[in-house]
Parts: structure tokens; C-alpha cells; sequence
């Protein structure tokens, strides 16, 4: 214990783009269950407030960037003036205690649970095909003239998180939802110039990219991807491929950072064998390189120490421990989270109720 921070590497300054970040521990974009009526509501200053440090980054869970993208009534969006007005005292207290924030825009795309859509309209995909493991309802195949419609949805939510006050945006192109429904071909079938070659299935995200970019500067723009899983049954027949065209695609865009989910993870959070690396994807693009998944104080330091990434994610461990860098810092021993109040709607319990720290002393 007490060791000094030169000699733990999640523990040292970095330089990412525009930010002077102080440590390397990244709050992963968790949902969370809590934004009542798609409303961020006030318990949610204190959740990321606790969580925040000066020149730390934290990633908000996502939200949903227009009425076509139903994911949950309790989570986050970011397309009306109410939602925009919710999140700007959370914003307001992350800053206040020196943190970067940034705000995950996603569209569900099949994904959405649509038992609560009052109106029972389809959900829009890139396809027709509907999940399996879902509530049965067939997604409607997004016509193409209409994908433009869809892409400055993205745009506008981007500019919608800058005017609640974040200090950027990032880009949900993992974990099933629409974007990767039109990366991955064992879900995209479709015949029009976004199906069918790999430069085709990644048109969609890479004209995301750009008209976010476009609305506020490549500086403040991440992008989340999962080429290796198949979450929400959403896989591909060649995700190194995949993984490597999107990495160096984006770096036309300049855009800040890449976030992606090591192959060895699932959902669930349990880890398993696997064949590939991150490290082709790492070495092909030119921004900062985030990772996530299964993660621990050990495995982050060595991640960092050998090069294998500029940041590490934390979701389960970051959420049960809030002074998570800290703990880190002294190598505490850590809080356990409790997986049955993950996604519960108490304002309190399993949210902001764990213990620092000095608390426990």
C-alpha cells in the first residue's frame, strides 16, 4: 500500500486532445434505471458528483437521442428542452469538482423495449429481423432516403449535449444498438450502399461520426465499439476486419478518442478465451485509445505500463466504488456491487449509497 503515483500507472497525467486528464481511471457510460420519464432527475448530481475527481473523465450512460429510439422509461435522453434542462445541474456539479464529462448518445435501433411505446409503432433497424431474445415485435427496416433523418438526430443531440454543458460527446457504435445493427453482417442484409461490402455496413456510423463532428468539432467527439461481441445478438463474420476499417476510418475524422470493448468480455461481465486483441486496433488509430471490460487495479496498471491502451474503463467496480481512484491510489480493498439494484429506481440504494472510503476506515 501507499505506493507512489510514478509507480502506478493508472495513476499518471495524460494529455487527451484539448484535456489535461489527471489519472487514467475512466467511469464507464453504465445504465443506471434512474431518469424518470426519460428525465435526468436530481439524485444523479450527487451519483456522478461523488464519482468525480479534478481532470478526471467520466462517461454518461447514454442516452437516447430522439422519440424513435424507445429504450427504457427510465433512461436518459437528450432530444428535448426538459431533458436538456435535467442534465445541466449534473453537469454543473462535475465541473464543479474538476471533472470532464462526457454524454453518450446512442439509438437502440431493434433493441428498443417497445411494451411501453403507447403508440406500438415499430422500431426502426437496419433490418426486419427481430431478436430472439426480445419481446418478439418486428423492427422495420429503415428505408434509405430516410437514414439521413437519423444521422442528423445524432447532430442535433450532439448539440444538445453542448448546450446542457458537457465537455463532449460519445458515440454509441456498440453492444447491439442501431449503429452496430448496420456494422455487423450477420444482422445487416440489406442491398442498398449501406449493406452488403464492409466499406458499405460502416457507412452509417462513419456519417454519424461526420455530421457530429461537422456540428462540434472533431476535439469533442469519442466513438464506443464492440467489433468482437455479440450482444443483443448482434455479431459479424469477421470482427478484426471490422474493428481494424473502423479504427482507421476514423482517424479521417480526427476524431478524440476510440473506445472499445476487449474481446474477452461479455456482458454479463464474466471473461472468457478468446483469439483476438485490441492491439491491431490500438496501433491503427492515432487518437486516444480507451478499453473496458473486466478490468481490475492489476490488469489496468498493466495495460497502461505496456502500452496497450492511453485510458481504462471501469463500470461494476467504479459504480460499487465511488472513490474508486483513490482506493486504487492506497490499493484498498474495494466495495462489492450488488448486481440486484443495478437497474432498480430507488434514488438512493445501490446508487448512491455505497461507502468511501474514509467510511469504512
Amino acid at each position: 500500500m501507499g505506493e507512489s503515483n510514478d509507480l502506478i500507472p493508472l495513476l499518471t497525467p495524460y494529455k487527451m486532445g484539448n484535456f489535461n486528464i489527471s489519472h487514467r481511471i475512466v467511469l464507464a457510460p453504465l445504465f443506471r434505471a434512474r431518469s424518470y420519464n426519460n428525465v435526468p432527475q436530481p439524485h444523479a448530481v450527487l451519483y456522478y458528483s461523488q464519482r468525480a475527481t479534478k481532470g478526471g473523465l467520466l462517461i454518461a450512460e447514454a442516452n437516447s437521442i430522439s422519440p424513435t429510439s424507445k429504450y427504457h422509461p427510465n433512461a436518459p435522453s437528450i432530444w428535448s428542452r426538459e431533458q436538456i434542462e435535467g442534465w445541466k445541474p449534473v453537469v454543473d456539479a462535475v465541473h464543479a469538482k474538476g471533472g470532464i464529462f462526457f454524454c453518450q448518445l446512442f439509438h437502440v435501433g431493434r433493441a428498443s423495449e417497445q411494451d411501453y411505446d403507447p403508440n406500438g409503432e415499430a422500431p426502426i433497424s437496419s433490418t426486419n429481423k427481430p431478436l430472439k431474445s426480445g419481446n418478439g415485435m418486428e423492427p422495420r427496416s429503415l428505408q434509405t432516403d430516410e437514414i439521413p433523418s437519423i444521422i442528423n438526430d445524432f447532430r442535433i443531440a450532439a448539440r444538445n449535449a453542448m448546450e446542457a454543458g458537457f465537455d463532449g460527446v460519445e458515440i454509441h457504435g456498440a453492444h447491439g444498438f442501431l449503429i452496430e445493427q448496420f456494422l455487423k453482417d450477420q444482422v445487416n442484409d440489406r442491398t442498398d450502399k449501406y449493406g452488403g461490402s464492409l466499406e458499405n455496413r460502416c457507412r452509417f456510423a462513419l456519417e454519424v461520426v461526420e455530421a457530429v463532428v461537422e456540428e462540434i468539432g472533431a476535439d469533442r467527439v469519442g466513438i464506443r465499439l464492440s467489433p468482437f461481441s455479440d450482444y443483443n445478438e448482434c455479431s459479424d463474420s469477421n470482427p478484426l476486419a471490422l474493428g481494424l476499417y473502423m479504427a482507421q476510418s476514423l482517424n479521417k475524422h480526427g476524431v478524440l478518442y476510440l473506445h472499445m470493448i476487449e474481446p474477452r468480455w461479455n456482458i454479463s461481465g464474466e471473461t472468457m478465451e478468446s483469439p483476438y486483441t485490441l492491439a491491431p486496433m490500438k496501433k491503427a488509430f492515432n487518437g486516444t485509445f480507451i478499453v473496458a471490460g473486466g478490468y481490475d487495479r492489476k490488469d489496468g496498471n498493466k495495460a497502461v505500463a505496456e502500452n496497450n491502451t492511453d485510458l481504462v474503463a471501469y463500470g461494476r467496480l467504479f459504480l460499487a466504488n465511488p472513490d474508486l481512484p483513490r482506493r486504487f491510489e492506497v490499493d484498498a480493498p474495494l466495495n462489492k456491487y450488488n448486481r440486484d439494484t443495478f437497474y432498480t429506481h430507488d434514488p438512493v440504494v445501490g446508487y448512491t449509497d455505497y461507502p468511501f472510503l474514509e467510511a469504512t476506515a
